[in-house]
């Protein structure tokens, strides 16, 4: 074990920061039903998984307040999301993580392999998680210190753009000189140098009041950066090292020196370049490295899409053993194991798994037995109707009528959609999706895309000031595309 996994071990573990919500709510302060309304601003329908994940999230923060002696048997709530593709699985998942302010990472079950084959091992999810956490903190402590990173970048800009003279020789080794003198408005005075300083610092405040009044962004000054070596043609393992050392290349990166080298850039490059200068000083990433790893153990959501592809019926030849190999290494990190990370070692009992697949070919009973174990709690989402692509297109903050209203607007026009337009274009989405592969909501931003396609292209060299979207407008643009088989399915 490394001294730093002993001394993250044997501190008290860092609280855990309330993560505050889009709307300034914070999360210990919001129940369940609260967790349900804030998903209904972005996702419509689904409230069994609305439900089913509110719960699972509330948990989270009731383990944190329960006995210490009871805390470590409580098991996470790992739910199984079944459903069509574009019903809002994903969608669910990463607006929780977001409103829990939790490190969240997605992927595909499919693109991993069973260990010995070459590919990615799922151990790679917790490294990437634990890579999620640090840039979450490490993002959280940068803006802590922001202020005072920008205050002491602006002082080296200053000394930059008004480099500091070479010092007065010392005394001992200056040899006696005649005393000068200088007239003035109140007579003969003797120059002792004394006037230098206040002169320099007359001159830096001025310089100040340009550089904060942004009057000096353009003006060229040289600073010094450091460059990491670059490792590109070295004998490097096959898969950048991720089955031997996953950390191989940052290693060795770390052993070659890095070169400094003087830049002459502008001085809002400048300023950039320092701000991150500063900010990797004030940050203590030990701290950072303590924190993440704890709130990767106990807020870390992850979510597996396309649990369905590596779901088949056991045999003893085939691809099905390589999928049913996925499972079985899966089956540690959801059941609860250690993984190693280049920051230490992260334990995975109560990171929340979230599955999610649409269970056309298989089912989840397809599952080995022990990964179903594993994800106790099963949530059927349910298939989109044409009400629900009506709300889709209206309701959520992020809707795609609020979406292409910003767009336009960047034109200087604007665009109207009425209730009859917005019906139609809901119809049409749906009887695409009746009549080819149903793709959910995502059906309606190929219609959206190309009906306003002709509108989007020519939007910047007319003088349309005002564009109608109506009942009309949506059967004169897309009849042609929707009735037509062939063209459809290319098209739509």
């Amino acid at each position: 074990m490394s001294p730093k996994l002993v001394e993250r071990t044997n501190e008290e573990p860092p609280a855990l920061v309330p993560a505050e919500g889009e709307h300034g709510v914070w999360l210990d302060e919001l129940t369940p039903r609260q967790i349900v309304a804030e998903l209904d601003k972005y996702i419509v329908g689904q409230s069994n998984a609305k439900k089913a994940v509110a719960i699972a999230l509330r948990n989270r923060w009731r383990r944190q307040r329960v006995d210490e002696e009871m805390r470590p048997e409580i098991a996470p709530n790992n739910l199984i999301l079944i459903g069509p593709t574009g019903v809002g699985k994903t969608e669910i998942a990463r607006r929780l993580a977001k409103l829990a302010g939790a490190p969240f990472i997605k992927v595909e079950a499919s693109k991993f392999t069973e260990v010995g084959y070459v590919g990615r091992d799922v151990e790679s999810i917790i490294r990437d998680l634990a890579d999620i956490a640090i840039n979450l903190v490490r993002a959280d402590r940068e803006y802590d210190v922001q202020d005072v990173a920008e205050a002491r970048v602006d002082e080296r800009l200053l000394d930059l753009l008004l480099p500091a003279t070479n010092p007065e020789p010392t005394p001992e080794t200056v040899p006696d000189r005649p005393q000068i003198f200088v007239a003035g408005p109140e007579g003969v005075e003797r120059e002792d140098g004394e006037a230098l300083p206040e002169r320099r610092q007359r001159t830096r405040e001025k310089l100040k009041k340009l550089l904060v009044d942004g009057k000096l962004e353009e003006r060229q000054i040289e600073v010094e950066v450091t460059q990491a070596p670059s490792i590109e043609g070295m004998m490097i393992p096959m898969g950048g090292g991720e089955g031997m050392d996953y950390n191989f290349t940052e290693m060795l990166q770390d052993m070659l020196p890095k070169k400094k080298k003087r830049r002459t850039v502008s001085v809002s490059e400048a300023r950039r370049i320092l701000l991150q200068d500063e900010l990797e000083k004030l940050v203590d990433m030990d701290e950072v490295v303590n924190e993440a790893l704890y709130r990767a153990e106990e807020m870390g959501i992850v979510f597996i899409d396309e649990i369905d592809k590596v779901a088949g019926e056991r045999s003893t030849s085939g691809p099905d053993v390589s999928r049913e190999g996925v499972q079985r290494d899966l089956l540690p990190i959801v059941e609860g194991s250690t993984v190693a990370t280049k920051y230490g070692l992260v334990r995975t009992d109560h990171i929340l798994f979230i599955a999610a697949g649409a269970f056309h070919v298989s089912k989840p009973s397809d599952l080995i037995p022990e990964l179903q174990g594993r994800f106790p709690i099963r949530v059927e989402l349910q298939t989109l109707k044409e009400e629900d692509f009506i709300r889709i297109l209206k309701e959520p903050k992020n809707a795609l009528l609020v979406q292409y209203r910003a767009l336009i607007e960047t034109e200087g026009a604007t665009i109207e959609f009425t209730d009859d337009g917005v019906e139609e274009i809901a119809h049409i989405a749906m009887g695409l999706n009746d009549r080819m592969e149903n793709i959910g909501a995502r059906r309606l931003q190929t219609v959206m895309t190309t009906l306003l396609e002709n509108v989007m292209f020519d939007l910047p060299e007319t003088s349309v000031g005002h564009v109608l979207v109506d009942r009309e407008f949506v059967r004169d643009r897309l009849k042609k595309v929707s009735e037509d088989e062939d063209l459809s399915r290319f098209i739509l």
